[in-house]
């Protein structure tokens, strides 16, 4: 009896063990989807960079494996921040496209647009199977300008106003348009514009500031969605009271907060520091 239990329990084993080599052999090791947000080994955007300011007409140029491409040719869509498609072009190849290593292209997109705002070029593999498992794309984050011939951008700058927030709740504010040239550092150029403070026109309708004059820029800098940005000491003289202080500060980050592709949070400074600034 023992002899044919000690058989019965090999055998057990060794069926387990079948099963697990079996199985080990069937799984399936899960592979690297592509993530449309991060760098794209199959295609290298020279022009636009990343979070750059375009205008209509917008010469595209860059460099993609030739397996990205059919008949020498891929699809570029220009989506605003809302997911509307403002506009779509053609990239064609600019040297032999049958192979495998990055091959140049260029296109030209155009469009209509009176205001600034936050946009994404997309990048599509030409996919004529139309299967989803073929699809590729990549996702360039950018600022669209406005479509004019003269250039010019509009942006909104933040201040309180004593007629919409009459029992001034500190950090709400408001927005104004400003408009000026088209700029790759639109954000350090709007900022620029809030320290100039409200117009008389903005003052007669309540808009006032709690920046002092005589505020300069001194760095900014976005980086990884954090924008930093230093001023002289000018910001913090004779500013007393939390209530002041927390609307410079609502002033200066609800101004760099409308560039959302690139700003997701603010760190002020004043000469380098920031522990001890701005204090009530």
């Amino acid at each position: 009896m023992s002899k044919i239990i000690i058989i019965v329990g090999i055998g057990i084993l060794i069926l387990i063990g079948a099963f697990i080599l079996i199985r080990n052999n069937y799984l399936i090791t899960p592979s690297n989807q592509e993530n449309p947000n991060e760098e794209n080994p199959d295609i290298i955007v020279d022009y636009p960079e990343k979070n750059q300011v375009i205008s209509s007409p917008l010469l595209i140029e860059g460099k993609a494996r030739g397996t990205w491409f059919f008949e020498a040719s891929f699809p570029i869509k220009l989506f605003d921040e809302n997911g509307n498609q403002v506009a779509a072009a053609i990239a064609q190849t600019q040297s032999d496209w049958m192979t495998e290593d990055f091959v140049p292209f260029r296109a030209e997109i155009e469009w209509t647009s009176s205001t600034s705002m936050n946009g994404t070029l997309v990048f599509q593999n030409d996919n004529p199977s139309g299967l989803p498992e073929n699809a590729k794309e990549f996702r360039l984050p950018i600022i669209i300008g406005v479509s004019n011939n003269s250039g010019i951008i509009e942006v909104k700058v933040f201040f309180n106003n004593s007629k919409m927030d009459p029992e001034f709740s500190c950090n709400k504010v408001f927005s104004v348009e400003r408009k000026f040239p088209v700029t790759e550092d639109v954000a350090g150029k709007t900022i620029e514009e809030l320290l100039k403070g409200p117009t008389e026109q903005e003052k007669a309708e309540g808009f006032f500031t709690s920046i002092n004059p005589g505020v300069e820029i001194q760095s900014l800098k976005i980086e990884n969605g954090v924008a930093r940005i230093d001023f002289n000491e000018q910001l913090e003289f004779q500013v007393g009271g939390s209530c002041r202080v927390a609307a410079i500060r609502a002033e200066i980050t609800q101004t760099l907060m409308q560039f959302l592709t690139m700003v997701k949070s603010v760190i002020i400074s004043i000469n380098g520091r920031t522990e001890d600034i701005l204090q009530p």
